[in-house]
């Protein structure tokens, strides 16, 4: 943590350096970490995992958040899933870029928020995006809970990916960079596996659960498939506030409840 004195530096550096100065760089570093809201969770809803497989699926994973949200702060982001994977391939066939598709990701997120919306509406939890941002405290303090779409909003400033058209940083990126940002206490995905396996369980039976790993070594094992976004690991990697998250299975009843209490009941994946 910074004293006065490098915050007095830092701020002659700013007045005097350009922003991309190394001196000023390493300086920011040392300033201070203040986490806005400590006490919430982030809880990614899985779209294509959850909310696509309809009410059998999603409407127990609401009862247990409305249950949570007595005593957690809950910020409940979505994912796209499936209907966002059509428009990728109709969008990638017309030669759209990655910055269009990115605008047509978020507009599904943004249907799954909506649709989460409804379903929890009777308990006042609220659907927030963009501007609505500033209101989540109240809302924490109010009922406990808010609801965002996962896909950050990039638009067209998307970063181009190395290989390919499809946006990089969807709904995982964008539910860690709201924990990041607000340095929440955990940051949780709620998935239809268990966690991170060595290959896809879905196809491949001699698939075996990895309970707990790190950003370095998950990424030396180079998996060709992971149960989150692989540009996810890098933001994690370069965390202050949240270098860890834990991936459950939102089919299992009760494991997401575990998981808030502080419980390790899937694949938890850290910087260190």
């Amino acid at each position: 943590m910074a004293d006065h004195g490098d915050h007095g530096a830092l701020q002659s550096l700013l007045m005097s350096r350009s922003l991309s100065d190394s001196e000023l760089i390493e300086a920011s570093a040392t300033a201070t970490d203040y986490a806005i809201l400590p006490d919430a969770n982030v809880v990614k809803i899985g779209g294509q995992s959850l909310i696509d497989r309809g009410s059998s699926a999603i409407l127990p994973v609401v009862e247990e958040l409305v249950a949570a949200r007595r005593d957690h702060q809950l910020l409940i982001g979505t994912g796209a899933g499936t209907r966002a994977r059509h428009l990728y391939a109709l969008a990638s066939q017309f030669g759209l870029p990655t910055g269009v598709m990115t605008d047509i990701g978020s507009a599904v997120a943004g249907q799954n928020a909506q649709i989460l919306g409804y379903l929890m509406a009777r308990h006042g939890v609220p659907v927030v995006g963009g501007s609505g941002f500033g209101a989540i405290p109240l809302y924490l303090a109010e009922c406990g809970a808010a609801i965002f779409p996962g896909m950050p909003p990039y638009d067209m400033w998307q970063h181009s990916p190395a290989e390919g058209v499809i946006p990089p940083y969807r709904t995982d990126a964008g539910c860690w960079l709201v924990a990041e940002v607000y340095g929440a206490k955990n940051m949780i995905y709620v998935k239809d596996e268990d966690g991170l396996y060595t290959a896809n369980p879905k196809s491949d039976p001699n698939a075996k659960l990895i309970e707990s790993i790190t950003i370095d070594e998950l990424i030396a094992l180079d998996l060709p498939d992971l149960v989150v976004e692989r540009p996810l690991l890098e933001l994690i990697r370069n965390a202050r506030h949240a270098t860890s998250i834990q991936v459950v299975n939102g089919l299992k009843p009760g494991l997401l409840t575990r998981a808030l209490a502080g419980e390790h009941v899937g694949t938890v994946i850290s910087a260190a």
